[in-house]
């Protein structure tokens, strides 16, 4: 830990690399791999953590969800190390669950309907995966490839789940409004809830006011969270320049809820997951490729759960901090260490482009790259920051 004492009155820590590791407040966002049986979750699984994870050609394979915590692939890392050769690189993490095979009536216990639920319960997005290839060696629970009607099954179980969910809290609450005003805003906001799912549209489609928000996430709905579908193609379809027509379906039903699509080859990039950092470059560019699917999978999950990294530098360690999108200055300390954000006084803060090309902060803080800022500054994806506080 470095720090200064100046005439008794004041200490000062500057918490910039891993010194404060063992304080560190860890995050670990949790994603839900889900789909119908077959579909390639465990593979996309095994590939992602480099776990082995059972991957067999039928359903149910996978009982309890495999967890896996895998880095977030960030090349400022590697580059701000060539700059302050530090000890070690601590990359973001977020952590991913496969989770089994959902089959239709999973909502009334059909299959292993109740404790999949259950699971996805438990993380704040899901990542959908869904299949769009041929292959008449694997099978399809429902004999045919149809990825649209894929998803309408799967999230026609989520939607069936929070049903339940709703329905036997509203009688509960029209009964209590009745007596006392202050319900009525909770009925109203149930109400709304069953009339999307008769409607057969996702509570995620839906817009809410702040404070409709706060009420609703006491129910953990499942068809509420954030969706990420990843379309399994062949390895044929991933070296072509088109996309394949299940992709392009796929593409358009989650344009309607604005939800992110990406095309990925699970056979490929198990493939891929055995191979050191230098043949993985090597097949990459012998598929045309800049970066893997499971790189761009990875980024887009963590974009998908509204983070960003903020990043530290110094001799101890490169890292990159996991925050939410719009965290102010003295929160994103806090991450670091629970005393930073009580007695925050300010941040430098740097962007990372102007600091490599600065070539270090001393020749930064010569240019005036270097800034300071409060306690209202918004911390920015890639910002290089070094906090200042007292305790």
């Amino acid at each position: 830990m470095l720090y200064d004492v100046e005439y008794g009155l004041t200490m000062i820590y500057n918490y910039s690399c891993a010194e404060s590791m063992q304080f560190e407040r860890k995050i670990y966002m949790k994603l839900g791999i889900v789909g119908l049986p077959n579909v390639g979750k465990s593979t996309l699984f095994n590939a992602l953590t480099a776990a082995k994870a059972d991957a067999e050609n039928y359903p149910f394979c996978t009982i309890e969800p495999n967890v896996g915590i895998v880095s977030v692939p960030d090349e400022r890392l590697e580059m701000l190390a060539q700059l302050v050769k530090p000890e070690k690189i601590t990359p973001a993490t977020i952590e991913f669950f496969d989770i089994a095979g959902l089959v239709k009536g999973a909502s009334k216990g059909e299959g292993l309907g109740n404790k999949c639920l259950s699971h996805i319960r438990e993380v704040q997005a899901i990542v959908h995966v869904v299949r769009c290839f041929e292959d008449p060696n694997v099978t399809h629970v429902e004999g045919k490839i149809n990825p649209i009607n894929d998803i309408e099954i799967i999230n026609l179980e989520l939607m069936l789940s929070d049903l339940e969910i709703i329905e036997n809290r509203l009688p509960k609450v029209e009964k209590m409004a009745k007596g006392d005003k202050s319900y009525k805003k909770e009925l109203d906001l149930l109400n709304k809830l069953k009339d999307s799912i008769d409607k057969n549209i996702p509570l995620r489609n839906l817009n809410f006011t702040s404070e409709e928000i706060e009420l609703v996430r006491n129910f953990n709905l499942l068809s509420l969270k954030p969706v990420l579908y990843v379309c399994n193609i062949s390895e044929e379809d991933l070296i072509k320049e088109e996309e394949n027509n299940y992709v392009q379906l796929v593409k358009q039903y989650a344009d309607k809820e604005g939800s992110q699509v990406i095309a990925i080859s699970g056979k490929i990039e198990s493939e891929i997951a055995l191979l050191d950092k230098e043949e993985k470059e090597i097949f990459l560019m012998e598929l045309g490729l800049k970066e893997s699917g499971l790189d761009r999978l990875i980024k887009a999950s963590y974009d998908l759960l509204g983070l960003m990294s903020f990043l530290t530098a110094g001799p101890k360690e490169v890292r990159a901090w996991t925050i939410k999108k719009g965290t102010k200055a003295p929160q994103a300390a806090g991450k670091i260490h629970s005393d930073m954000e009580k007695g925050f006084i300010r941040a430098e803060v740097i962007n990372y482009k102007d600091l490599i090309e600065c070539g270090g902060s001393t020749q930064a803080k010569e240019k005036g790259l270097v800034r300071l800022e409060g306690k209202d500054y918004i911390i920015q994806d890639g910002d290089v920051v070094l906090f200042r506080f007292n305790v």
